[in-house]
């Protein structure tokens, strides 16, 4: 009896709270109706929201898909409770699709001498960039359809890939927006989430375009070589329709559902390397590499656009302050040793905030010289001393591309104690351990007779590239491992004022490399005066800047003989 009682209650209390659910919602229903329909008996007219909305459906800037969509949202919004998360979701929708400029642009500046002078007063040198655009904008003059080229500029940190797209949209009357790629890992990120996620929202390519409010501006897609694959999707794959000008006119955002025209947009992609960039991806892109500058290059930028930057940012302009020509060219031989001008910007920078000290504490004016930035910059980073004073056994200078311009590498080859095994360190990539196993090889062909079979016989050779930290790897230090090699065996020195690069075959002919702009300018500035390059590496010299041909011998070879006559010495020298 007792269970039953309990079981009663139980669902007398079950049945109170439904009863009491359905009349709270029964009860908000019958009064939000009832507000409506007083607003509707005040005001005679619907929504003020969903009137707003019609009207700018209505526009006819809209195209008849975008209009079609809108009036669809509009029309389902209107069945809604204004309060329900559906509804919310709708909004937002219609104000994403409402405010994209879908007819606004600007005009483009078709004058091409005040666009040339423009781009040549914010950048110095860049040739090859300036009149691919000034190429396109005098094509527009002729034919309004034209689409759009899509650039990649490729180059080291700090020779001005991202500025200069700043400088092109200014030169050009347009509006200017920046998109980093470096680490992107989702592909959503680029074509948006689909409207069943909860806080979806378009990709970055539309929402840059809504915040500039314009159809044709220019945006940079910087460090495109940086982007990652994960689960997500490689948004690498994503970027093929938003960069392909067949296609891209029709870019659809999966957010918006509805296709936009992106072959107004000026695409300008920027990368370090290319390696890392998909073939597809790569394809679709006209690549225009940009070298490091030269020194004269750098004293221009210093003088003419870091300096009045700087001393403008430090309001230094009408003080009594002056850094000498001697001091500038000083600073960049010794305490900047790079491709850009990054750390040579920081370096003037501390020059003038410890002339600011100076003048706090009193002085009334501050002369920098050359003989003076030991007080300013420290002692110098970057010496004479740091190269190769001498000839010596078994060390060669050979010549690298990194992702942040050309280098010299040092290679040294020590024959120790041992049953003649060729030991590797460095930490070298597998092709230049290849390479190392060829120059071992070929040296053992080249040095053969009794003489030297007891060396190779009762000898390990130790191969060793210093800055043993940083990852090498690449085939173009074929000729240098085998010079070091046969140095090593033969006990002749090696010059120390002539610096290489080349592949090698085993049986000795020396194969054409690539980066020869960036490797000669790393020669000129470690102030080397000979490079033996390969043979089919000379149509490449056209790309290098008078200034370094003019201070560097260049020696073209087809065969490693003609490399040992002249990088070894005479047993007497």
């Amino acid at each position: 009896l007792s269970r039953e009682i309990e079981i009663l209650s139980l669902e007398e209390e079950l049945d109170k709270r439904v009863k009491e659910k359905i009349e709270q919602g029964q009860k908000e229903y019958y009064l939000r109706e009832k507000m409506r329909a007083i607003q509707e008996e005040l005001e005679g007219e619907e929504d003020e929201e969903i009137k707003e909305l019609k009207e700018r459906a209505a526009s006819p800037d809209l195209s008849a898909e975008v209009r079609e969509k809108a009036e669809q949202e509009i029309s389902r919004l209107e069945k809604m409770s204004p309060y329900s998360a559906e509804a919310t979701v709708v909004r937002t929708y219609l104000d994403w699709l409402l405010n994209l400029p879908w007819s606004q642009e600007t005009e483009d500046e078709i004058k091409i001498k005040d666009v040339r002078r423009m781009l040549d007063s914010n950048h110095y040198g860049l040739q090859d960039v300036k009149e691919r655009i000034l190429e396109f904008l005098a094509a527009r003059k002729y034919s309004e359809k034209l689409r759009a080229p899509i650039l990649c500029l490729v180059g080291p940190p700090g020779v001005g890939k991202t500025s200069l797209g700043r400088s092109v949209a200014e030169a050009m009357g347009r509006k200017f927006g920046r998109i980093s790629l470096g680490g992107m890992r989702d592909e959503a990120e680029i074509r948006g989430h689909r409207r069943t996620y909860v806080g979806a929202l378009p990709g970055r390519i539309m929402q840059m375009i809504r915040k500039l409010g314009s159809r044709n501006p220019v945006i940079v897609l910087d460090e495109v070589d940086k982007m990652g694959i994960s689960f997500q999707g490689d948004p690498a794959s994503a970027l093929l329709e938003v960069l392909d000008p067949e296609q891209n006119s029709n870019f659809t955002d999966h957010f918006l559902e509805v296709s936009f025209d992106l072959s107004r947009v000026l695409f300008i992609t920027t990368a370090n390397v290319l390696y890392s960039i998909p073939d597809a991806l790569r394809d679709r892109m006209e690549v225009i590499e940009i070298p490091g500058y030269t020194e004269s290059e750098k004293y221009h930028i210093a003088k003419d656009h870091i300096l009045p930057k700087l001393l403008d940012e430090y309001n230094m302009k009408d003080r009594s302050f002056k850094i000498t020509g001697s001091a500038i060219k000083g600073t960049i031989r010794d305490y900047t040793r790079e491709a850009g001008v990054r750390q040579l910007d920081r370096s003037l920078g501390k020059i003038i905030r410890k002339a600011t000290l100076k003048m706090a504490e009193g002085e009334e004016s501050i002369n920098v010289g050359v003989n003076d930035l030991g007080e300013f910059l420290g002692v110098p980073l970057f010496k004479d001393s740091d190269f190769r004073k001498k000839p010596e056994v078994g060390v060669v200078t050979g010549l690298a591309w990194t992702s942040v311009g050309g280098e010299i590498m040092y290679i040294e080859v020590l024959p120790v104690p041992g049953k003649g095994k060729t030991i590797i360190t460095g930490q070298l990539g597998d092709v230049m351990k290849e390479s190392a196993q060829i120059a071992a090889s070929l040296a053992r062909k080249l040095c053969d007779g009794e003489k030297y079979a007891e060396i190779f016989e009762k000898r390990d050779f130790h191969i060793h590239v210093p800055e043993g930290a940083v990852p090498k790897d690449g085939p173009s230090a074929g000729i240098t491992l085998t010079t070091a090699f046969i140095s090593a065996v033969s006990g002749r020195k090696v010059r120390n004022d002539v610096a290489m690069t080349g592949e090698i075959t085993l049986r000795g002919k020396v194969l054409p490399i690539g980066g020869l702009k960036e490797k000669l300018m790393a020669a000129y500035r470690s102030q080397m005066k000979t490079v033996i390059v390969p043979l089919a590496n000379k149509r490449d010299l056209e790309k290098v800047p008078e200034e370094i041909k003019s201070r560097l011998e260049f020696i073209f070879v087809e065969d490693i003989m003609e490399v040992l006559q002249i990088a070894l010495l005479d047993k007497g020298d």
